[in-house]
This record gives C-alpha cells, structure tokens and sequence, in this order.
C-alpha cells in the first residue's frame, strides 16, 4: 500500500473541519477517531508524514467520507434535503426525537450526511454496521468519543452520562431497521438515560417501519415505548398518491438532474427515463455519469 502525501492531506484537513464542531475535549475528540491524543495533536500541526499507519488513514478517511478522486457531483437542495434539514435541526434544537421511514433511493441520507457536516455535536451512525448490541453501543460510544474498549456495561453507562455533558447533541441512526432487538432495547435505556438532553432521528425504509408495527402488534417489549419516545409517528416525505407521487419524483429527478447537468435539454428526457422504469437517484446519477 502507498498511500500519497495528497490523500493524508484531504484525511487531515477533514479531521479539523470535523473537530470544529466537535463539542468535547481533543482527548475525547481523538478517541472517535480512534487514534491518541498526541497523534491529533502532531496532525493539528500539520505533520502527516510517518505518524499513522496507511490502514489508520484508509479508516479515518472512509468514516470521514474523503474522496480520494472528485466526482464534481453537486448537492440539489431539493425538497427532501430542504425536510430533513427541518428535522434535523428541530430535533436538535428542542431535544426531541422523530422517526423517518421512506422509499430507498430519495438521497436521505447523501442529504443527511451533508447537511450534519456544518451541525455541531451531530453524531451519526451507519446500524447496518452495528447490528447487535454489543457492536451497536460500542461504535456509538466510539462515535461520540468514549473508551469503546472496556466492560460493556461500563461504556453503556459511560456512554449515558457522556452524551449529557454535551451542548445540544443530536444523534442519527440510519438504517435502524437493521438493529436485532435487543439493540432496539439498549437504544430506549439511553433515550430514558439523555431524555430533554439529547435529539434523536432514526432513519430507515419500510422494513423499519413493518418492524416497530410488528413488534407493536404482538406485544414485544420495548417496541410501544420506543415508538412513543420517537413522536408516535413515522414522517414520510413521498406522498402517497399516484398523481402526488409521480410530481414528487418527477421534482425530485429533475432538480438533481439540473444542478448536475449543464446541458439543461437533457433533463427532461432523464426525468421520463428514471419515471418509466420506477428507478431512484442512484439509476439517475448512473445515467448522469456515464453520459446517457
């Protein structure tokens, strides 16, 4: 592996764009990144040469979303970025907690992940990642920058207070569906251990929502308490209707497509394209790149 001194310079100047939101100590702030404090303190000024393994900075890059080659590919405030960020910062702000359960493929969370870059103690957090208890927890902690290593009830209760000595945190967990119940149980423990400290939004798409009403149905503990913490109501920005739907994809499609074109003749027949065969931003950026 070589890594080249351009990449270590794109993971150091991500790291401090990252601690200038980052409410906690640098001791705390180098633990979510899993390195030593001294390690931070040498990249904070400015060396980057021989202080990190190449893994350490493969690792610290992908968490922090570097892209080793631009893609120029451009952020359309559409109407889903516009809602999240709605919610985000109400959640925030109030130290509340919502559910959001959409269709794949709308950008929630491409927008989520760039909207959180300017929002400071905004933690997020990939459960298809971390689908059991113990890893769930453990990369939480890890995330928020706490000793992930000890006793598990150790850095669950740690893990409680830490997040209670932060100013307005905000916490998002994407792909919740993903969580094994007994993660799900964990995840309404720290709710009642940060309640009116701490904002909540749990992101994810019907599987998410079949599972919270099925474990509602059959009385499964924890499944009621969580919902009801969560705002008793699941958010969904697609509407329901066809006539609805098809002008909110067709919205939708069509400001990504405008902010990512420069040929502007070209969107409406993208939008017709993407329409016909039912398919999300991902099959439009596709078409976008390879020049259909």
């Amino acid at each position: 592996m070589n890594l080249s001194n351009e990449f270590r310079a794109k993971v150091r100047q991500a790291i401090l764009d990252k601690r200038e939101n980052y409410g906690g100590s640098d001791a705390d702030f180098s633990k979510s990144l899993g390195i030593k404090q001294s390690i931070y303190s040498r990249l904070k000024n400015g060396e980057i040469e021989k202080i990190l393994g190449d893994t350490a900075w493969i690792t610290i890059g992908r968490e922090l979303q570097v892209k080793v080659f631009e893609d120029n590919w451009k952020v359309a405030r559409t109407s889903v970025y516009s809602e999240i960020e709605d919610n985000l910062n109400f959640c925030k702000d109030l130290s509340r907690s919502m559910v959001l359960v959409d269709d794949c493929g709308i950008g929630k969370t491409f927008c989520t992940k760039h909207i959180i870059k300017k929002m400071k103690n905004t933690f997020y957090v990939d459960c298809s990642q971390a689908k059991s208890k113990q890893l769930f927890i453990r990369l939480l902690a890890k995330t928020i920058g706490i000793d992930n290593k000890g006793k598990y009830y150790d850095v669950l209760a740690n893990l409680k207070y830490y997040i209670t000595t932060l100013e307005k945190p905000l916490i998002i967990c994407d792909e919740a569906g993903d969580l094994e119940y007994t993660a799900f149980l964990e995840l309404k423990g720290i709710w009642n251990g940060t309640d009116g400290v701490c904002g909540w939004y749990m992101m994810g798409a019907d599987g998410l929502r079949d599972k919270i009403n099925r474990g509602i149905k059959n009385q499964k503990v924890g499944y009621a308490e969580i919902f009801s913490r969560f705002s008793d109501e699941f958010i969904k920005l697609t509407p329901s209707g066809k006539v609805d739907r098809q002008e909110f994809y067709s919205q939708l499609i069509g400001d990504v497509a405008s902010a990512n074109l420069q040929d502007k003749s070209k969107v409406r027949p993208l939008i017709n394209k993407c329409l016909q065969k039912e398919s999300t931003l991902r099959y439009l950026e596709t078409l976008i790149k390879i020049g259909a």
